[in-house]
């Protein structure tokens, strides 16, 4: 037994020692976020044509893009506009979807059914598309992307508070609460939606991700926040001619910024699910 855990243990230390790397980088982005105004050593819209296409100096530490803008800088300030849109769709569907799927849930019959094949019929649209829809209709801006990747994902979060309200609503301890005489909201607010509560947040954190990528693919294509606010979807856009050129810093840095935030916060929220799932086992 002592052989068997000792393997155990080390097999567990590098997954342990991978998701501590990860929130430690995700803890860091966020940080970078908030703190963007203070922390760019340069307008990330000022544009210097003298230093347009230059490698990594003094000046600018990671050179500059094609109009002279400073690359730090534009990574650093994209930060903030590029979290805080995925971070609205995370807590707009959270909170729609788990007061879609906690009423179908605890009332069943009917309104179980139609709530349901309301969330099966917006699944059937990709997230992208919706959003694509949003901007043609109401325009370019951060608004339309968010409201239309909130009600995209907010069947994945209902779906799930659904089966969980559906077993919670069988446990012992909300019979009690009912004999009492205490009122479904009561019981719902209170008790069902705390204990449902970590498996939805972990679920969320999932989402942040894929929301992450969708909007940054609208700033790709030029259907997210206004052009003088930088995002990493829009430097990527703007760095595909440095690209062909050969200076790819202006391209490559946003994309690996994506993908290292989007790989970091799906490692912290699988780890959260595994944690609260041996928790409720």
């Amino acid at each position: 037994m002592t052989a068997v855990s000792g393997i155990l243990r080390g097999l567990r230390a590098p997954r342990r020692g991978l998701y501590l790397t990860c929130l430690a980088f995700a803890a860091l982005t966020v940080v970078v976020a908030i703190a963007a105004p203070l922390l760019t050593p340069h307008d990330p819209n000022a544009t210097d044509l003298g230093a347009a296409l230059t490698g990594p100096s003094p000046s600018h530490p990671l050179g500059a893009d094609a109009a002279g803008r400073d690359t730090l800088s534009r990574l650093i300030a994209s930060a903030s506009a590029s979290l805080l849109g995925p971070i609205a769709v995370v807590v707009f569907s959270t909170v729609a979807g788990v007061l879609v799927g906690v009423t179908a849930g605890w009332l069943g019959g009917w309104p179980d059914t139609l709530l349901s094949r309301a969330a099966e019929l917006l699944l059937a649209f990709p997230a992208l598309l919706v959003a694509i829809m949003f901007v043609a209709l109401y325009g370019t801006g951060l608004a339309a992307p968010v409201i239309a990747l909130s009600l995209a994902y907010l069947p994945y979060v209902s779906r799930l508070a659904r089966n969980l309200a559906l077993s919670e609503r069988q446990r012992p301890y909300l019979a009690a609460y009912r004999v009492q005489g205490f009122s479904s909201l009561t019981i719902c607010l209170r008790h069902l939606i705390p204990n449902i509560a970590p498996v939805v947040l972990a679920q969320s954190s999932v989402n942040f991700g894929y929301a992450l990528l969708d909007l940054s693919a609208l700033s790709y294509l030029g259907l997210g926040v206004p052009p003088l606010t930088p995002t990493w979807g829009s430097m990527i856009n703007d760095g595909q001619s440095a690209l062909l050129q050969g200076h790819p810093l202006s391209a490559v840095l946003p994309c690996a910024a994506i993908v290292l935030t989007v790989v970091a916060f799906n490692v912290v929220a699988e780890h959260w699910a595994d944690r609260v799932s041996r928790r409720r086992a």
